[in-house]
């Protein structure tokens, strides 16, 4: 899951804490940011964790596709893939 401190940090890596809607850096100084810059890049950031998982699970069952066409049963399937 992403997170707006994620999407703050992405954009600026001196960012260490948040509290509330004010950043520090590692010195405990104040660091102005771009909330709404950081809102659109928390929203690409989910966008890219949803397509990475969604192409992860697309690859399992091309995979899965691809061994039963090979031959394999579903319990030998299951078995090299746990």
């Amino acid at each position: 899951m992403i997170y707006l401190f994620d999407a703050i940090r992405a954009l600026n890596p001196l960012i260490v804490t948040l509290h509330g809607d004010v950043a520090y850096d590692a010195n405990e100084q104040e660091v102005i940011y771009d909330k709404s810059a950081a809102e659109a890049k928390m929203v690409e950031l989910q966008a890219a964790e949803a397509k990475a998982e969604q192409d992860a699970k697309d690859a399992k069952a091309s995979a899965l596709a691809k061994l039963t066409a090979l031959g394999l049963t579903q319990a030998e399937v299951t078995a090299l893939l746990g």
